[in-house]
């Protein structure tokens, strides 16, 4: 093996990496997913009133996490298709020959991780922002009826069950084209979003590695950035890099849950939006920001450095293994 090819993780590694960090996080902040549908589903209400609501009534503690499974289901598996899709698109153009040579891809492996704590190849900002963009989009459509099913599932317009139940009940009334209620906005949320954090994720590890740098040196840097220093780097990065995908493609999010909610009300995206600020002002487009950036924040740099630090120690325990033979 060449100095600058070191042992990959394969994609059924990529997968199943994926699909642990999906679970754990949405498992953890169900209850600010549930919340955020609730306060998107009507403009006049408010998160404290919403709280109180669900609180007040029976079995509060559960009802934070109603709509776990499907969102479990929609997270895990998501993120397992959008890692394994992300990784095999940023090797592809990693290795790309005619990319490197127009600049896309910037500079070696090595190179990049002599000063930065990422365990992914380095590509330029016109790359990242592609790649993620692609890969969210394409692991959205997959996903996109256990989507439908999660939200109305968190709504309180809705009283299915179970999940069968539910998706017995959308495809009677609504057909197949109800699984795929707002798939518009929920592309023009999730691809941007993923495409910017991708871009801005990268740009704050690098950023955050140099200045690092400049308070260590040589073989000791090169230890730290693959240590602690390494995961609060890339957990740091995470936070930054969806709370500002977050609150650029909001307007999306707010638009997609009314879609999904309430279809016999709003027909397409340009048609919702468009009522929404007619009737309720520009600051509908924003409902849930606060509580979406939140989670998002938690959820995105909790996934992407315990993915990174899995795919990271695979790698290295790979190489030594191969080194050793």
């Amino acid at each position: 093996m060449s100095n600058d090819r070191p042992a990959r993780a394969s994609s059924s590694f990529h997968f199943v990496a994926g699909l642990g960090t999906g679970i754990i996080s949405a498992s953890l902040l169900q209850p600010v997913d549930l919340l955020k549908t609730r306060v998107q589903q009507a403009h006049s209400t408010s998160l404290l009133s919403t709280f109180r609501d669900i609180t007040r009534g029976p079995n509060s503690l559960r009802q934070l996490w109603r709509g776990t499974l499907p969102s479990v289901i929609r997270t895990g598996f998501g993120s397992a298709l959008y890692f394994s899709t992300l990784n095999a698109l940023r090797q592809h153009v990693f290795r790309s020959n005619l990319l490197t040579s127009t600049g896309v891809v910037s500079m070696s492996r090595n190179a990049a991780r002599s000063t930065s704590s990422s365990s992914l190849p380095q590509l330029s900002n016109l790359a990242n922002l592609t790649t993620g963009a692609i890969a969210r989009a394409s692991a959205g459509l997959i996903m996109m009826p256990v989507t439908v099913i999660k939200v109305r599932y968190e709504s309180n317009l809705y009283s299915y069950q179970s999940l069968v139940g539910a998706g017995s009940e959308i495809f009677k009334n609504e057909g197949i084209k109800g699984f795929f209620a707002g798939f518009g906005a929920t592309a023009m949320r999730d691809a941007p979003y993923a495409g910017l954090y991708v871009l801005f994720y990268e740009q704050s590890k690098q950023h955050l590695s140099q200045v690092k740098e400049t308070t260590a040196a040589g073989d000791a840097l090169l230890k730290d950035m693959r240590s602690s220093s390494a995961l609060s780097i890339n957990f740091v990065s995470g936070v930054l890099a969806a709370g500002l995908a977050t609150a650029i493609t909001n307007p999306f999010d707010a638009v997609k849950t009314r879609l999904q909610l309430i279809p016999g009300k709003y027909s397409n995206m340009v048609q919702a939006s468009r009522q929404m600020v007619r009737e309720e002002g520009c600051r509908s487009l924003f409902d849930g920001l606060v509580l979406r950036a939140g989670r998002k924040a938690l959820s995105s740099a909790l996934a992407w450095t315990v993915y990174e630090e899995l795919v990271r120690r695979a790698e290295t325990k790979w190489a030594e293994t191969e080194g050793a033979l």
